[in-house]
C-alpha cells in the first residue's frame, strides 16, 4: 500500500497538486483500491488557492498517516507565504525525513531547499524562478527539463509537469505499465494548440 500526502496551503497553485492528486488517486482505483492519496494542511477548515479554488484537507501536519510519498506544491503561497512560516518548514523536513519518495512541483522546491530535502541535491522548478533559487545556494538547479529525479527527490517545472513527474513515480512505484494504463485513463498525450501557424 502507498500513502501519498499532498500539502496544501493558501494560495497554492492548483494544478500543482490537483494534476498529481488526479495520477496518484487513478493509480489507487487500477490497484483496486490498494493504495490512498490525503491533502494535509496546516489547520482544518477549507484552503483558499492561487486561483481561487477552495478545498478541504482531509487531514492536518499532526494527524496524517504515516505518508510514502511527500507531495508539496508552489505557487505565490509556497514563495512568498509557506517560506517563512516555520511551522510548515519542520514539518516538511521531518515528514520528508520518513517518507520513501519526496514529490516537488513548480515553486515547492523553494520549500523543499528550506525544509532541507533539496538541499545539495539537482531540482527543477518553474522556469521564472530558477536563477532565484539558485542563489539561495547549495543547490544545482537544471534547466529546460520536465522533471529530474535526485535519489528519492522528484521535482519538476512549474504547473502541468507535475502530472508528468507524478506518472513518473507511480511507474517507478508500481511498475512502467502500471503507469503507462494510468495515462491512458486520463488521456494524457498532450497535443496543445497553437505550436505551429497553423492549427492541425
Amino acid at each position: 500500500m502507498t500513502t501519498y500526502g499532498l500539502l496544501v496551503f493558501e494560495e497554492a497553485e492548483e494544478l500543482d497538486f490537483v494534476g498529481p492528486w488526479e495520477v496518484f488517486n487513478v493509480s489507487a482505483r487500477l490497484r483496486d483500491g490498494a493504495d490512498t492519496a490525503v491533502l494535509v494542511a496546516e489547520r482544518p477548515g477549507p484552503v483558499r488557492c492561487n486561483k481561487g479554488l477552495r478545498v478541504l484537507p482531509d487531514h492536518t501536519l499532526d494527524d496524517h498517516p504515516p505518508l510514502d510519498v511527500l507531495h508539496v506544491p508552489g505557487g505565490r503561497g509556497a514563495r512568498e507565504v509557506q517560506l517563512h512560516n516555520p511551522v510548515v518548514i519542520d514539518w516538511i523536513g521531518r515528514t520528508a525525513e520518513r517518507a520513501a519518495w519526496v514529490h516537488g512541483v513548480c515553486t515547492g522546491t523553494f520549500l523543499l531547499h528550506a525544509a532541507g530535502p533539496a538541499r545539495g541535491r539537482r531540482v527543477a522548478t518553474h522556469w521564472s524562478q530558477e536563477d532565484t533559487l539558485e542563489a539561495r545556494g547549495d543547490v544545482t538547479v537544471v534547466r529546460d527539463v520536465r522533471y529530474i529525479v535526485d535519489g528519492n527527490l522528484v521535482t519538476s517545472q512549474g504547473v502541468s509537469a507535475g502530472i508528468d513527474s507524478a506518472l513518473w513515480l507511480v511507474g517507478r512505484l508500481h511498475g512502467r505499465d502500471h503507469a503507462r494504463a494510468v495515462r491512458r485513463y486520463i488521456q494524457y498525450d498532450p497535443a496543445p494548440p497553437y505550436l505551429a501557424d497553423e492549427p492541425l
